[in-house]
């Protein structure tokens, strides 16, 4: 007889190859984990991971942001919710995902850790309604990350209302207007910084940043590392 009290949510996890999950204590340990996890940090087994914590099997460039990502959901309760950032894949490049964390509760209100996932980002769906039409929008965007973004023009450009260029733009590409922009901009980035001997101050003006050091506090935000950091891992 199958006991009703009993819920599969870790072997449920176990069935998505393209989606991290995880519930740590409230010292940020691993407490429980999917398979994907477990190969995206090159172990064999979920008791490698557990009682760990993130820089101790991620590395501690990526690792730490996500102790701290861990400590700000764990002290003030506030989630994390679809924050675009990188992710280490099996064979150890990095790729984009969507992650949200939130803090965990008893009965009583009383703190037992956090729960989260990492989405990998899907591919754009080229065959969309709409793709066709917004393919001059997408190519221009492209073509123009050293503009400071500005989705109102973005929209008139369209000829939709922002609110109905947003809708489209999530359809095809799985993200807001303003993320998929961020995307296009920190993916260039990414490029130049590894590609090119560029200073890293050009590089921040050629994906619309004057500011360096607000260039330098976004790309961190999202990949774990600093521009200069992420030169030096040779990682594309």
């Amino acid at each position: 007889m199958v006991d009703k009290r009993y819920c599969p949510t870790e072997e449920l996890f176990d069935c998505l190859p393209d989606t991290v999950f995880f519930i740590k204590n409230t010292a940020g340990q691993y407490a429980v984990v999917n398979e994907t996890l477990v190969k995206r940090c090159g172990l064999r087994r979920k008791s490698e991971l557990i009682g760990k914590k993130p820089s101790e099997v991620q590395g501690r460039s990526l690792g730490a942001d996500y102790e701290k990502q861990d400590l700000k959901v764990l002290s003030s309760g506030q989630p994390i919710v679809n924050q675009l950032e990188l992710h280490t894949y099996p064979d150890r490049s990095l790729g984009w995902c969507m992650t949200n964390k939130y803090a965990v509760y008893d009965d009583e209100g009383i703190l037992l850790g956090l729960a989260g996932v990492s989405q990998d980002l899907r591919a754009p769906d080229e065959n969309h309604a709409d793709y066709a039409q917004l393919q001059s929008v997408i190519e221009y965007t492209e073509n123009h990350l050293y503009l400071p973004p500005d989705v109102k023009s973005l929209s008139e450009r369209a000829g939709f209302s922002p609110y109905q260029l947003d809708r489209r733009i999530r359809d095809i590409f799985g993200l807001s207007t303003g993320q998929w922009i961020l995307k296009l901009r920190l993916d260039l980035a990414r490029k130049q910084l590894l590609t090119t001997k560029l200073p890293i101050a050009e590089i921040a003006n050629n994906v619309g940043y004057a500011d360096q050091s607000a260039f330098s506090r976004q790309f961190y935000r999202a990949t774990g590392f600093s521009p200069l950091a992420f030169r030096k891992t040779g990682k594309y």
